[in-house]
């Protein structure tokens, strides 16, 4: 009989999760730049960059 904790190890999704956010994250942008213009998008940009800062400086 098989032992059941012999198993592959499970593939790192860790990169291809965080080109896939900058993906989504940059389609969102520019829909939001193509209905309400540039200051909404590049105050959403603003506003992320400032959330991803702040969880950034909270991990270290």
């Amino acid at each position: 009989m098989r032992d059941p904790n012999d198993r592959p190890a499970a593939p790192n999704y860790t990169q291809a999760c965080i080109v896939m956010f900058g993906v989504n994250v940059a389609w969102i942008l520019v829909a939001i730049w193509a209905i309400w213009g540039f200051l909404a998008a590049a105050f959403l940009g603003w506003l992320v960059n400032g959330l991803i800062n702040r969880i950034e400086s909270a991990r270290s």
